[in-house]
């Protein structure tokens, strides 16, 4: 069986990376909502223009600027719900390091002492 700090240990790593994945579909998510957004600037530009399709098919225009709106809108909101899960994996992670510090912590200290008291009866067996 391992034990409690090679666990924590790797309770640290998995940790990370979830944390590491929230802000990756953060980033994700910003960038859906930046392209959607470019590409509604692009159809209201392109609509206004003299020579477009717009005069043409201003429904298709118009639902087309819609739903890039909707997807930015959705991404948005997505981003919005990462951060709080990045929040939460951050809190997690730092938890658990916590635990995993502490646990090196006492193990270098139980060590320690071992060795002291290997040196101890060390000088008392050559006494």
């Amino acid at each position: 069986m391992s034990t409690r700090k090679e666990r924590l240990k790797k309770l640290v790593k998995v940790q990370e990376q979830l944390k590491a994945l929230h802000e990756t579909r953060h980033a994700a998510f910003l960038a859906a909502a930046a392209t959607a957004e470019t590409e509604a600037k692009q159809l209201v530009e392109h609509f206004d223009q003299a020579d477009s399709l717009g005069a043409l098919f201003p429904d298709l225009y118009h639902r087309r600027i819609a739903n890039a709106l909707q997807r930015q809108e959705a991404s948005l909101e997505s981003a919005r719900q990462e951060v709080g899960l990045i929040a939460t994996a951050t809190a997690r992670t730092n938890m658990v390091e916590r635990a995993y510090k502490d646990v090196r912590r006492q193990d270098e200290r139980e060590r320690s002492d071992r060795d002291r008291l290997d040196l101890i009866a060390q000088k008392r067996g050559q006494e």
